[in-house]
């Protein structure tokens, strides 16, 4: 390669990821835009809606608020959008707070930058959305609909002809007013009635159509319980929200980019009415992040659920945070993740291989090395002292001498892989088979001498004799010089623990694209449950501890199922991407 073209490659690999996001905070800052008194210039808000569980696309609309406001010393407001009390539980807020937190990321504020519990809800402000409405029905902005759902839906037009106006959309702001503290009072069925915005039934937009604000849903709410019974649409409260909490940067993703304009409609008419300060927030729209062989549509992930597909909302192979947690992924990973494939506005895809790169790099310097054997043969070595273990030692991590070595015995019998012995070896084979030197790892070199089977022909023990002089670290290890190197546990002191192979969850890259039925997509290969032996040092390892099975791959304690002294293991990612293959 020319120097020019190092240069170039240099360049590229130090420039940084696209994030238009940052250019606009910039000029803010620069302009002096939300410059308050007591208050930071960039506040951000990460908007849950408290009816399921988070996935991988909230997590990077978590790194991204949480992330821009820590950069520019703001801070970023953790609140739930429930205004559908039919649909939201107490669970699903626990549920999220735990996930953000274990994200790297918290909605209270350091001293250093004024203190405080940003932790918000929608229902917080229910009074404050009811006196704005009253405002709205009585400045002519908006009025009560008595048309059924069926008429509302005929009457709003499509892309290719204007809406119709509502029977009842001149109808008087006394009228509206009455009818609307009504609604409030109980005194009607839920879709009697409902509150709409008056704006423009011609607009080329759908979302200016005089939109809905507010519905009777005689509902019990995990918060306020029965005090209301009339609830705010999203798209009005959402705006209110971001207003009233002084948010300068609203950021979501692409599909509201049509409901900007009703957006920055309904704060303008909060702001002159005197319901919130200027100045006010301003919307901007992101790609959202498409995984390849991944669905995050809810429906379909609790169609996963409820078909039994999976074990639950934290299955290792499910999108959500809850899953990917159980998976062994690390908070790490995940940030590094959302850093590398950038903020943009236009949609595209991101392969799944490059989440698990992240993964790989972050655990490599950190994860502890064991050995395991997930496949066991027996390998007896005939001419070994009988009743004898002699120690052996590795290094809990090869780049890391000061976290020193784990201990371990050999003995006569052991257990290894099935794949490191054939009858008849391939051509390039330097595993064992009879008449072939190799080396136990950390071990001594040993010869094969042959095998014995059951009736049906199938392996199920190795024979060989191993060279006393061979030990690893030993003078003599130097004099013998060997092609094959494998990998065993003492089957004197190995402990059978439980490993599952999670892999990916379809076999299909865009199984949520084009049409298709993502329930034939599935890889029937995406768990795999084995009874295996692992070195003895791990009797007493804790739930949720990540290592490296060497040659296998990135594995964790079930945080779920395992306990002390009876662990299971989770398989978080190979060594490297062999999917497909």
């Amino acid at each position: 390669m020319s120097n020019d073209n190092k240069n170039k490659t240099a360049a590229a690999e130090a420039a940084p990821v696209s994030n238009f996001l940052r250019a606009i905070i910039d000029n803010d800052q620069a302009a002096g835009t939300y410059q308050r008194d007591g208050m930071p210039s960039v506040i951000t808000r990460f908007p849950p809606e408290p009816n399921g569980y988070l996935h991988i696309g909230h997590a990077k609309s978590i790194c991204l608020n949480f992330g821009l406001a820590r950069d520019y010393d703001g801070r970023c407001h953790l609140r739930f959008d429930d205004t559908n009390p039919e649909k939201e539980d107490q669970e699903y807020v626990d549920s999220i707070m735990d996930s953000v937190k274990w994200l790297g990321f918290d909605w209270q504020q350091p001293a250093e930058n004024g203190g405080g519990n940003h932790l918000y809800f929608a229902s917080d402000y229910f009074d404050k959305f009811y006196a704005i409405a009253e405002h709205l029905i009585t400045s002519g902005h908006a009025y009560v609909d008595s048309q059924s759902a069926e008429d509302m839906a005929a009457n709003r037009g499509d892309f290719s002809k204007p809406g119709v106006n509502s029977p009842f959309r001149e109808r008087s702001a006394a009228e509206s007013l009455d009818l609307f503290r009504r609604m409030k009072a109980g005194e009607f069925k839920d879709g009697e009635h409902i509150l709409r915005a008056k704006i423009d039934m011609a607009s080329p937009n759908m979302n200016m159509r005089d939109p809905a604000i507010y519905r009777i849903r005689h509902a019990h709410h995990h918060r306020t319980g029965d005090a209301w019974c009339i609830y705010p649409m999203y798209d009005y409260a959402h705006p209110l929200e971001d207003a009233i909490e002084n948010i300068s940067h609203s950021i979501c993703t692409l599909e509201f980019q049509d409901h900007r304009p009703f957006y920055d409609w309904i704060i303008e008419r909060a702001a002159e009415g005197g319901f919130v300060q200027r100045p006010v927030p301003r919307q901007y729209e992101f790609a959202r992040l498409n995984l390849t062989y991944v669905v995050t549509s809810k429906r379909k992930l609790r169609k996963l659920v409820e078909d039994g597909i999976v074990s639950g909302w934290d299955d290792p192979r499910m999108p959500t945070v809850v899953g990917i947690r159980r998976r062994g992924y690390t908070p790490e990973s995940i940030q590094a993740f959302c850093e590398r494939i950038g903020v943009t506005r236009s949609d595209g895809w991101i392969d799944y291989s490059t989440l698990e790169g992240c993964l790989r790099e972050d655990l490599d310097p950190k994860a502890a090395r064991a050995t395991a054997v997930l496949r066991p043969l027996k390998l007896i070595i005939d001419n070994f002292p009988e009743a004898e273990n002699i120690a052996c030692s590795a290094p809990v991590h090869p780049h890391h001498p000061e976290r020193g070595n784990r201990e371990f015995t050999i003995g006569k019998e052991l257990w290894i892989e099935q794949e490191d012995f054939m009858e008849e070896p391939v051509k390039g084979y330097f595993r064992l088979f009879p008449g072939n030197k190799v080396r136990l790892r950390y071990g001594y070199v040993v010869e094969c001498t042959g095998c014995d089977k059951d009736e049906n022909g199938k392996v199920i023990a190795v024979h060989c004799n191993y060279f006393a002089d061979s030990k690893s670290g030993t003078e003599g290890s130097a004099n013998y010089k060997v092609k094959g190197n494998i990998h065993w546990v003492n089957a004197a002191d190995a402990m059978e623990v439980e490993v599952r192979l999670y892999d990916r969850l379809f076999t299909d890259a865009n199984p949520d694209a084009g049409g298709k039925d993502f329930m034939t997509l599935l890889n029937p290969a995406s768990l795999e449950t084995l009874r295996a032996y692992v070195e003895p040092g791990l009797h007493n390892i804790a739930p949720d501890t990540r290592l490296q099975f060497e040659r296998h791959g990135y594995f964790v304690t079930d945080r779920v199922d395992s306990t002390v002294g009876k662990p299971v293991f989770n398989r978080i990612t190979t060594l490297k991407d062999s999917f497909g293959k």
